[in-house]
């Protein structure tokens, strides 16, 4: 049994079609066409969808470092190097015969020292996303000030200018020429090829497909860019400032930079669908279990703000697709609360292959869920941001934030899915319930603190 791992970095829930429908939206904000996904929409009508599918720790890297070692980052391990005495998810299965293989252009992962190729028999890493230091900036063939304002020059983000990151991205992309030298289209062919050789070459495989778009900045190809304004006449905005929208935006401006999120998502669908297509045809889909998950959402100011962060805990930044496909190509819907290091765990069981880990995972197999859809997993699931102290706890209805200065929120999400009706006051119970339930969560980590993260933990709550 092959196992192929997908993820689709900063993709929202409620930008796959399959997972609108199940919410029962038309659209996601008004006056911006949601994206066309068919075959996101095709892949989770033969495979088992999770609506309640969280991470723990956020954002990129302590997102893989549970999904690949069954692990939990929150609170102890935040932005970092994966360790060297973490034992990961190719490293376990190469040790059962697998061969592993790496393809990404999610640039973090190969930082000198990251160390997050680790295990992997083969890796491939497609340069120039994001900030990569691969090209020499100012780019050549396009012009910084015709994609931002002025404001950009004067707000920074990790030391450089916002004006500066744009102007590392278009100097990464100067050699483009057509479609085909987009990243999610590179990624997504070059897996391809990795199983077609794999298919011919080895009993059994590992595939992690780690794909950076539709993470910003948004620059969807041509026939993608569907989804803004036509008559737009601004700034090309691919890359949003952080901190309050109205700030910097028109009304005008935010609509189109979620019309240009919505194209890169449409886009991102399309290579995936050549992927999975791809593995219809070579006969994989019936030898290999399939997960395609995003690490998780983007704000897009639905509540005020742009971009990642620790302020941030609402369900566009928590909700994620997360879907498994079995051999059969079985499909159902389940509500159950699981977690991202959970993956693990449940793919060691679905193979039959003992957990020989020194140390035990923290995550706990779903396969009952996978067999019984409708059976519970876990009754929380608890996220943080690695920079802050903010926590969320929820339990598939309620979705309780908790924050250091106690400006608390608490949402009911079947009657308001958006967040907008804090009942924080109202329903203290319930409030107590779940701000219980994160501290009996920590208490249970039983490991030495280690960042500034554990804070919170250790003085925002006395029931531990």
């Amino acid at each position: 049994m092959n196992v192929i791992v997908a993820v689709l970095d900063s993709l929202r829930q409620d930008h796959v079609g399959f997972y609108r429908r199940l919410l029962g939206l038309q659209r996601v904000f008004e006056g911006v066409e949601p994206p066309e996904t068919p075959n996101l929409d095709r892949f989770a009508s033969e495979s088992i969808v999770f609506t309640n599918a969280y991470p723990s720790g956020l954002p990129t890297l302590p997102v893989r470092e549970e999904l690949l070692t069954g692990q939990f980052t929150l609170p102890y391990h935040g932005w970092s190097p994966l360790r060297p005495d973490s034992y990961t998810m190719p490293e376990l299965l190469k040790g059962f015969g697998y061969f592993t293989g790496l393809i990404s252009d999610t640039y973090h992962l190969f930082k000198p020292g990251m160390n997050y190729a680790k295990g992997f028999d083969t890796w491939l890493f497609v340069r120039g996303q994001e900030y990569d230091a691969y090209r020499i900036p100012p780019p050549a063939n396009r012009r910084v000030e015709d994609y931002v304002t002025k404001d950009y020059y004067a707000n920074y983000a990790g030391g450089r200018s916002y004006a500066e990151l744009v102007a590392q991205f278009l100097a990464n992309i100067d050699d483009w020429e057509s479609e085909e030298d987009w990243f999610a289209a590179k990624v997504f062919r070059a897996a391809v090829e990795w199983v077609r050789e794999a298919s011919r070459k080895v009993e059994r495989f590992l595939l992690w497909v780690d794909s950076f778009d539709p993470h910003e900045p948004w620059l969807p190809p041509p026939r993608f860019d569907k989804y803004t304004d036509p008559g737009y006449r601004g700034p090309k905005l691919i890359l949003p400032m952080g901190g309050e929208a109205g700030r910097w935006y028109t009304r005008e401006q935010i609509d189109y930079i979620r019309g240009l999120y919505a194209g890169e998502v449409a886009y991102v669908d399309h290579y995936f669908g050549e992927f999975y297509s791809a593995l219809r045809d070579l006969g994989l889909l019936e030898q290999s279990i399939v997960v395609v998950l995003a690490d998780h959402g983007h704000p897009l100011a639905d509540h005020g703000k742009f971009l990642k962060g620790a302020d941030r805990l609402y369900s566009e930044l928590l909700k994620v697709p997360f879907m498994v496909r079995l051999p059969s190509g079985r499909h159902a819907v389940t509500n159950a609360v699981v977690q991202f290091p959970d993956l693990l765990p449940t793919l060691l069981e679905l193979l039959g292959l003992p957990e020989t880990y020194a140390y035990p995972l923290a995550g706990r197999s779903f396969a009952r869920v996978l067999e019984k859809p409708a059976g519970e997993h876990r009754r929380y699931a608890v996220a943080g941001y690695f920079e802050g102290a903010d926590r969320c706890v929820r339990d598939g209805e309620w979705s309780l934030i908790l924050r250091p200065d106690g400006r608390h929120e608490l949402y009911n999400l079947k009657r308001d899915p958006r967040e907008r009706v804090n009942l924080f006051e109202e329903r203290r119970d319930k409030a107590e319930e779940l701000a219980s339930a994160l501290a009996l969560w920590f208490a249970g980590r039983a490991r030495p603190v280690r960042q500034v993260q554990a804070r919170y933990e250790l003085g925002g709550t006395g029931k531990a």
